[in-house]
């Protein structure tokens, strides 16, 4: 039997005016989520390629960083579905429930229900490749209702043979013309094949979770609890491991352990928050002076905040101001 025609679409953000960029991106390419305004200043730098079919949904997409939020509010009654996605470039972290929170790298096969309460943070030029199914295909292979996991092959053996023929489709779906309609609509029906007995054999390996798996969720949700509690304490000259520890309720080693998994410091994640605090504020409120920049984002000493700020951006803070003023920096 032929398969289902599909049809090819494309989209770039250098096609739309700064403004519009945003909005035109939720409607095209996450309608089914709630994708978060960019920091002051920002502009959507992004492009997306979807195929369709009457049976799934095949997408590509690169962008800027941004953030997105999933939950059952969002999801359109006639459009339930679940997402076999790979991350090609990039990374992707996920603050959900509990077990469910994780830091995807390039290269890993996550699968996700945007029913599900959720909040994504994309990392600059990161590159999703993603399989739409309905979900109810989705729970029928896996035998209970979709979650939020990452796939690994001693998941399913299946995993390596899948992300491979996503990443080769995704290629092939980014060149305009590469292949005719007919031979479109053939690789998207043996790709949602695929995903759909990659989902049958996770199913018979039961839910996903060995050792490894635990201890990396345990560490991601650590390192955004803290993350979290440093943007809401960054100001307080007092802030150390300890009290960070207490905000992410873990313990100083756990604390420790958890930002050393994401090649980071705890202080170190600290001194960037702080920093580009203070830089965001120089931006908005250009009478501030540095002693009181320096206080209001936590740091004790204006000289020392002062190199610290060269060291990081390259210009001091009084530099800054009035590079800003004359639109030079963003």
């Amino acid at each position: 039997m032929s398969p289902p025609p599909c049809t090819v679409e494309h989209w770039s953000s250098s096609e739309l005016e700064p403004a519009a960029r945003l909005a035109y991106w939720r409607e095209v390419a996450h309608n089914w989520v709630d994708a978060r305004p960019l920091a002051p200043g920002d502009d959507l730098d992004a492009s997306w390629t979807l195929m369709r079919s009457e049976r799934c949904l095949f997408g590509t997409k690169r962008s800027t960083a941004y953030e997105m939020r999933t939950g059952s509010q969002h999801v359109p009654p006639n459009e339930d579905m679940v997402i076999l996605s790979l991350l090609e470039a990039g990374e992707m972290q996920l603050n959900a429930a509990a077990g469910e929170h994780h830091h995807a790298r390039a290269g890993m096969l996550g699968l996700y229900a945007p029913q599900r309460m959720g909040h994504y943070r994309w990392s600059t030029n990161a590159r999703q490749t993603y399989v739409a199914l309905p979900r109810r295909e989705a729970w029928a292979c896996l035998g209970r209702d979709p979650g939020n996991v990452l796939i690994s092959p001693q998941h399913s053996p299946l995993a390596p043979m899948l992300s491979s023929q996503m990443a080769h489709l995704a290629r092939l779906a980014r060149q305009p013309d590469a292949l005719d309609a007919g031979e479109y609509a053939a690789l998207l029906e043996a790709t949602r094949a695929l995903a759909l007995l990659t989902l049958r054999t996770l199913g018979r390996q039961g839910s996903p979770g060995n050792a490894d798996d635990v201890r990396e969720n345990l560490h991601a949700g650590r390192h955004a609890a803290a993350l979290r509690f440093m943007q809401q304490h960054a100001h307080r000259h007092d802030l150390d491991g300890a009290a960070i520890a207490r905000g992410a309720h873990c313990s100083r080693t756990r604390l420790y352990e958890a930002f050393a998994a994401q090649h980071e410091t705890v202080m170190g994640a600290l001194r960037e928050i702080r920093l580009q605090r203070a830089r965001s504020l120089i931006e908005q409120s250009p009478r501030l002076n540095v002693g009181a920049l320096a206080w209001r984002c936590g740091f004790a000493d204006p000289s020392g905040f002062s190199k610290l700020f060269r060291t990081r951006f390259g210009l001091s803070p009084t530099e800054w101001r009035v590079h800003a003023r004359r639109g030079l920096v963003g």
